[in-house]
């Protein structure tokens, strides 16, 4: 392919207007930051964000995004090769519409009135938000966790309009045991006397925020990184009850999530992934699977507790074609932020034959 111009739009948003939500509330003024880089001639490959990251899959040399790892000029996924967009989701707090923007109706921020969506609500917009941007079929979609979720979305509610779905450490529904770890991030922050129904002055001082992370970093990685990074040593001898190295650690998370990420904006996607499953009125989840048109290829990892590996290897034996890579990993549902040497080569591999199953379909 001969490269033409190439876009590097690395804080740019995009108006969509009105969003009728599934719940049938509409959003005013709707709009979705993003991050597009790669030539304006190339196959398009949208990128889904987990639930705390945003549009910068990719970043600059002196900000790096979550997944330059992956992505870039001469990586797994070739920014030479394709062109990638990436949205900062409906709900986040990077810049697209989410608790802290301007409600029209309220004259102040949403804040804790900003209402109830689904990941299907994420998808729907994002689908708005290409059409304005002129973009119209993609190559692929791709996604981990909630990013996941997403991708799983994108095949079943427009099945036509992309070749390939990329599935990394996520499941065709939510399990009860994932929804019970959110429920504890929920209920601390709730409990927290300073989240003030959703009206708190700042992020950092709602501590059970702080909790709440430490609840999902603990289900993040397997206990056997944990030991190994750790091995119970202590923070401080100076103190009657031992301070251990791990707990320092959880703390510091939990002050660090604070500190660039806000409250309700949390909230409200722990919701929205408790909401996925593609069978949700789609005849259960088997009967959602068999109508995927695009190639699905499902990536998971060794020690993800939340998404196990048996269940997406079930997953991808009932759509009409997939494939499914099992990644040894001692960094548990995280593996697919990390160790791209291992995975990454396999990833290039799908992406760069895999087209969409046409199977007498239109």
């Amino acid at each position: 392919m001969e490269l033409h111009q190439t876009i590097a739009d690395r804080d740019s948003r995009v108006f969509i207007g009105q969003l009728k939500l599934e719940s049938g509330v509409v959003l005013d003024s709707v709009e979705l930051a993003y991050e597009r880089k790669g030539p304006l001639d190339a196959p398009v490959i949208l990128v889904c964000h987990a639930l705390t990251g945003n549009q910068f899959a990719i970043g600059s040399t002196e900000e790096p995004g979550w997944w330059s790892g992956l992505i870039g000029e001469g990586k797994a996924v070739d920014i030479q090769k394709y062109q990638v967009i990436s949205f900062n989701v409906l709900g986040g707090c990077n810049g697209s519409t989410g608790p802290l923007s301007h409600s029209p109706e309220l004259q102040e921020a949403y804040r804790g009135a900003f209402p109830y969506i689904t990941v299907r609500d994420m998808v729907r917009s994002q689908k708005k938000a290409l059409e304005v941007l002129g973009i119209h079929s993609l190559k692929a979609v791709m996604g981990g966790s909630l990013g996941g979720m997403q991708v799983l979305e994108w095949g079943l509610m427009y099945p036509d309009m992309m070749e390939h779905l990329l599935v990394l450490a996520a499941t065709p529904a939510f399990s009860d045991y994932g929804i019970a770890f959110n429920q504890i991030g929920i209920a601390s922050i709730e409990n927290d006397p300073n989240w003030k129904n959703g009206n708190y002055s700042s992020s950092e001082e709602v501590k059970g925020f702080h909790v709440a992370r430490m609840a999902g970093m603990v289900t993040y990685r397997s206990s056997i990184l944990f030991s190994k990074r750790f091995e119970r040593r202590v923070q401080s001898l100076n103190v009657e009850v031992p301070h251990y190295e791990v707990e320092s650690y959880l703390q510091y998370q939990g002050e660090k999530l604070a500190g660039r990420f806000d409250v309700n904006s949390y909230l409200t996607l722990l919701r929205a992934m408790n909401s996925h499953d593609i069978g949700r009125e789609r005849g259960g989840w088997r009967q959602a699977a068999a109508n995927y048109k695009a190639h699905v290829s499902v990536f998971t990892f060794q020690y993800d507790l939340i998404y196990p590996s048996d269940q997406m290897k079930e997953f991808v034996d009932a759509v009409p074609h997939g494939d499914y890579f099992y990644i040894p990993t001692e960094f548990g549902h995280d593996g697919f932020l990390v160790e791209f040497s291992k995975w990454g080569s396999l990833l290039q591999e799908q992406l760069d034959t895999k087209t969409k199953i046409e199977s007498g379909r239109n």
